[in-house]
């Protein structure tokens, strides 16, 4: 028996030898060759790498900031006014009918729908002809409904929007009310997915960054909106981000647009005081995920800038070696008390 506790004595020696002299790393060196990420905190997703020429959609992008505006055709649904030089009694307001017809005195129906204003005072001069000699006739909109962009899915009131000139993608949606919201723990969160959204026209897509636009109100990605655009917001998903580790509270919350480390980590009750200098990020699908070393002391600081999250993000946070080591040395003790007991 003496002998056995003398051997498991000397065991323990070595160990603490071992320690002392600084070879315990049980932790940390297994992410110091990690890449470190650094981001600005801008609360705006990155597109993911290869979905965008960004060089070529620009161009893209720019060539359609500088076409021509169409001319204005007469539709279904919109208000004009019609006058005849010198014959008021027959002046007229009316509605385009959904078959794209106006009514007027004498002549009964006309259709305008399709034509601009300059062929449809043509086609109703020519009709008054038989009553009127030389007719001139003005005919203007005074509410147009047929000049239409639709927005729908994850903004506050989907639906059809008049447009006028110089309107843009942002003016849409702030006209829709904005992104929509949802309620999750008590706390209101954004509920769109500006990466996934989808902007079309003519029945084609058009590869625009969404964030862009809403955040800069720049063009070209803020695009001018044309007749019959075509906008979805996608509804983001439940994705969750979570936080183990060296915390107060190991703690998942759902993802927002907004979130970076720092909230999630004041949201965990903040980091123990044994907490390693970096951070790990575990990006990307668990059959094979990233990793990437954030440099948290430095974001405390304010020499490194917060790092914002994507959906499924988990954190973890490594305790630091000396903590390591006195986490270690506090298992041990009970065995080295126990074997002194048996020695004696």
């Amino acid at each position: 028996m003496r002998s056995l506790s003398r051997t498991l004595l000397c065991r323990l020696a070595a160990i603490a030898c071992c320690l002392l002299a600084s070879c315990y790393n049980r932790f940390t060196s297994n992410y110091e060759n990690l890449p470190e990420l650094s981001d600005e905190f801008n609360g705006a997703l990155d597109i993911e790498e290869g979905s965008l020429n960004e060089e070529e959609n620009l161009k893209f992008l720019e060539s359609l900031e500088n076409e021509q505006d169409e001319k204005y055709t007469i539709n279904a649904g919109d208000k004009v006014s019609i006058s005849v030089y010198n014959h008021t009694d027959i002046n007229t307001s009316t509605i385009v009918t959904p078959d794209g017809y106006i009514g007027m005195m004498f002549i009964g129906q006309v259709k305008v729908a399709g034509l601009t204003l300059a062929e449809a005072a043509k086609a109703i001069e020519e009709k008054l002809e038989q009553y009127i000699r030389n007719p001139e006739v003005g005919i203007s909109p005074y509410e147009i409904h047929s000049e239409t962009a639709t927005i729908a899915g994850a903004v506050m009131h989907p639906g059809m929007y008049p447009i006028s000139h110089g309107m843009r993608l942002a003016d849409l949606i702030a006209t829709a009310g904005g992104g929509a919201f949802r309620y999750y723990d008590g706390r209101t969160l954004d509920a769109t997915n500006y990466e996934k959204s989808i902007f079309i026209r003519k029945g084609k897509m058009i590869p625009l960054n969404f964030t862009k636009a809403i955040n800069t109100g720049l063009p070209p990605h803020n695009i001018l909106l044309r007749k019959g655009d075509y906008i979805y917001i996608a509804l983001r998903e439940e994705n969750m981000v979570h936080i183990i580790g060296d915390v107060k509270t190991p703690f998942r919350q759902m993802w927002s647009n907004n979130i970076g480390v720092l909230e999630l980590l004041s949201n965990a009750g903040w980091l123990n005081d044994s907490h390693w200098s970096h951070v790990i990020i575990i990006r990307g699908s668990l059959d094979n995920p990233k990793m990437y070393k954030i440099d948290i002391d430095g974001i405390l600081a304010g020499t490194r800038p917060n790092v914002r999250l994507q959906p499924g993000d988990i954190i973890y946070v490594p305790k630091d070696d000396i903590s390591e080591y006195n986490v270690f040395i506090k298992k041990l003790l009970p065995t080295a008390q126990l074997i002194n007991m048996i020695r004696r």
